[in-house]
């Protein structure tokens, strides 16, 4: 009996280690996307809404298949799934009303993968650590740059340059949120083969 339990175990934890694995690739897919956005006077919110609700759901599922920060996982998930109805449900034509709700994704996400690092280990906890600090990172140059684009938003409305540099941050917190998932698919990996 206890030889039976143990193979349901690991089949389970392959399983587990397999869908973490296709969250990852497809997050690092919706990067590509978000990096590809058009970079002309503005970005349709209900792209950005888009691309971050698909990015927040792949994220709870996979947060929910994990077997270690689980709680963290899924709620890193539910806040970027926020974030996209947030950009759907009250859509804008202007860049610059778009940037707060990022800056506040990023930042609260990056502190929900900190909460989350107490209960990750090894290699595991280093990914988080530097998904949560690229987050935090992006967060803060938004917000520097945010009284920056304050006045050039002002003088000269949304220029391509702004824009464009808006979807790189969604693109880099995506890459890196992708190759946490990634990392927590191949520890998933190992321990099922333990």
């Amino acid at each position: 009996m206890h030889l039976a339990t143990q193979a349901g175990r690991g089949l389970s934890e392959r399983i587990r280690a397999r869908g973490t694995r296709v969250a990852g690739i497809a997050i690092m897919l919706l990067g590509v996307g978000a990096a590809l956005l058009p970079a002309g006077k503005s970005i349709s919110s209900d792209l950005v809404g888009g691309l971050l609700v698909a990015a927040g759901l792949i994220e709870t599922v996979a947060g929910s298949l994990r077997s270690e920060a689980r709680r963290y996982a899924v709620a890193a998930g539910v806040v970027t799934t926020l974030a996209g109805l947030l950009f759907i449900l009250n859509p804008t034509t202007h860049f610059f009303p778009n940037v707060t709700p990022v800056i506040a994704w990023l930042l609260i996400r990056s502190l929900i993968l900190a909460l989350a690092t107490r209960l990750t280990e090894n290699s595991v906890r280093m990914w988080t650590i530097i998904s949560a600090g690229v987050d935090l990172l992006l967060g803060l140059l938004l917000m520097a740059g945010l009284s920056i684009a304050t006045i050039v938003i002002s003088v000269f409305g949304p220029t391509e340059p702004l824009v464009a540099s808006f979807a790189w941050f969604l693109a880099v917190s995506f890459v890196a949120n992708g190759l946490l998932l990634l990392e927590v698919s191949s520890c998933e990996r190992e321990q099922a083969s333990a």
